[in-house]
């Protein structure tokens, strides 16, 4: 069997993308956009042996996405790959590139060169002279990654498969494909190895990735993800500036330190992920709820520390992250250093993505160097005011004002907690959102009551109500039970006319009571089996925004306010439930219109 592989279509760009707090497992779970698709034909119906066989790989991209030419404008992209499985004997002979695009983007300072819209890459095959007759299936598969003029997507495999058949007799056909690949002739072309792999990774642009990764890695502070801890950092830094220049020497060092084994780990876990074949991408961790709600309950630790309400003594580990007090210690800095890495990965940069790209398909020595150089470019400012004593002279001498200074960082972080309900509100329900919210906020009371007794208990408050607030994000696989529809009125009474019940929950998603008897009572296995059973069609009018439709039904049945509940029965008035909703009460209900309608019947 032979196993040819057609490099050409190399990346435009290569996607800001890496796996940093996520496990490879999960990282195999992320879903993959694609934008091309891959088909192959060949140009006769039969060949005889010893005949060369010519085949067109055409590659249809989808609208306002490209990849790379044949030939990319940088030598360190990485190459999009065609292989092809024949199991025949017979060898590759040549290989036609259509001519590629110079299109300039956001992301680039130049023109580079691209596909777009539909290619045919063109390839010929001589077929063994021994071969028998008889038809043989060819397996290809492109492998690419699509980008547009924001961002790039992750790598994927699109395969595909064509018939080659080995006999006498053989007739053109898919004129119309080679047709095509012969107007697109005239542009680049290159031969084809027997096998693949990526391009070297040339000296020159590995210094300029590093050149790159510093540069995006200190941009990063100033992203709105990363500047409040930046403020935060450089605050433990003046009171440290204040105890003697070993002491600062020593606070940033060992934020650095943080910050380095931070990115080690995540560049190991990128190692792991991308071995194992898994899509990897910067900030995934993000998408899972229960992460994203652990950062909110650090930011909001951290608030009320800076806002004094509480000390905690033992651990100290906790409060010193938070740069309180004058006894931070090495661990401390070393932990806002992790921090600082957490609450970066969200973001990206200017340069950052492509040099984040360029490591994702090297070796495990560069992707290490590469994220060993972004780590260093995040560390620059804790390391520019270690190396230049004249920064050190000209921060401002600990003081009353601190007090005040402290209480605005309190401030910021509090505005990163905001931005992380941001995120947790497009990935959870919009109950266990709230739910969440009350755990931290049970989590800043017990902080209170901290602060006042120093007890035991208010302390294991708050190590509950934080567990809480983490716990009550995990995702569940457990959907909802009843599949709803969209309210409408004339609808419900015409399928009560045909003999279907029709039962209908008037909620609204800041009605506390709606959720309480939708959780407690209609999202139950006893009323979606009951609902299956008598074939009952629920309908679900949504009063959370204003909605006049809904408003007029309610008047109509004195009612100003949700929930209401109301049961459509064949052959009979329509029946109204209480706010306390029961399941005895709709079951019986159910049954109650079953019996007469069989009466009836």
């Amino acid at each position: 069997m032979l196993r040819v592989v057609i490099r050409g279509l190399p990346v435009a760009l290569l996607a800001a993308a890496w796996i940093t707090a996520a496990d490879v497992a999960t990282a195999q779970r992320f879903g993959v956009e694609e934008k091309a698709g891959v088909e192959i034909r060949v140009d006769r119906s039969a060949y005889e042996p010893g005949t060369t066989a010519r085949l067109a790989a055409r590659v249809e991209i989808e609208d306002h996405w490209h990849v790379n030419s044949n030939t990319p404008t940088y030598d360190w992209l990485i190459p999009t790959e065609l292989s092809l499985e024949v199991p025949v004997e017979a060898s590759a002979a040549a290989f036609t590139y259509p001519p590629h695009e110079m299109i300039k983007f956001e992301f680039t300072d130049e023109p580079i060169a691209v596909y777009e819209g539909t290619v045919t890459i063109l390839a010929e095959l001589e077929i063994g002279p021994e071969v028998e007759a008889g038809t043989y299936e060819i397996s290809g598969g492109l492998r690419y990654q699509a980008c547009d003029d924001r961002q790039c997507l992750p790598p994927v495999t699109t395969a595909a498969t064509t018939t080659l058949t080995v006999g006498s007799d053989g007739e053109a056909v898919h004129g119309e494909w080679f047709a095509a690949a012969a107007r697109q002739a005239g542009g680049d072309t290159g031969g084809g190895e027997a096998s693949g792999g990526s391009p070297g990774t040339a000296s020159g642009s590995l210094l300029v990735m590093l050149l790159l990764a510093v540069v995006g890695g200190f941009i990063l502070n100033a992203m709105p993800c990363v500047l409040p801890v930046l403020s935060l950092k450089v605050f433990g830094l003046v009171k440290s500036a204040g105890e003697g220049r070993s002491q600062l020497l020593a606070g940033t060092f060992a934020t650095t330190a943080g910050i380095l084994v931070s990115f080690w780990a995540l560049a190991l876990v990128a190692v792991l992920a991308s071995q194992a074949g898994a899509a990897v991408g910067w900030g995934v961790q993000f998408q899972q709820p229960a992460f994203v709600a652990f950062l909110a309950v650090v930011v909001v630790l951290f608030s009320l520390n800076m806002w004094g309400l509480f000390e905690i003594p033992l651990p100290q580990s906790l409060a010193r992250v938070a740069g309180s007090g004058p006894n931070q210690g090495l661990a401390g800095h070393f932990a806002s250093g992790l921090f600082a890495t957490l609450m970066a990965t969200p973001c990206s940069a200017p340069f950052l993505g492509t040099a984040v790209g360029f490591a994702l398909g090297q070796a495990p020595a560069v992707i290490f160097a590469i994220f060993t150089a972004v780590g260093i470019g995040l560390a620059l400012p804790y390391l520019i005011i270690a190396a230049v004593p004249a920064t050190v002279d000209r921060l401002p001498k600990p003081g009353p004002w601190m007090v005040t200074l402290r209480q605005v960082m309190g401030f910021l972080l509090a505005a990163a907690a905001v931005w992380l309900f941001y995120v947790l509100a497009a990935q959870i329900a919009p109950e266990r959102l709230a739910f969440v919210q009350l755990a931290l906020l049970a989590l800043a009371f017990f902080a209170w009551l901290h602060h006042r007794s120093q007890g035991r208990l208010a302390a294991a408050g708050m190590l509950l109500a934080s567990v809480a607030g983490v716990a009550l994000a995990v995702p569940t696989s457990e959907g909802g039970r009843i599949d709803w529809v969209a309210f409408d009125e004339a609808q419900a009474i015409q399928l009560a006319e045909e003999g279907r019940p029709v039962f209908i929950d008037f909620t609204a998603d800041w009605c506390l009571t709606c959720k309480a008897n939708e959780r407690l009572v209609l999202e139950t296995s006893a009323i979606a089996g009951a609902f299956e059973r008598h074939n009952v069609v629920p309908m679900k009018a949504d009063w959370t925004n204003r909605d006049d439709s809904i408003s007029e039904y309610l008047e109509r049945y004195g009612k100003a306010a949700v929930p209401f509940y109301i049961l459509y029965r064949p052959g009979q008035e329509p029946l109204p439930f209480g706010e306390l909703l029961t399941k005895g009460r709709i079951l019986d209900a159910l049954e109650e219109s079953a019996a007469m309608a069989a009466g009836s019947g």
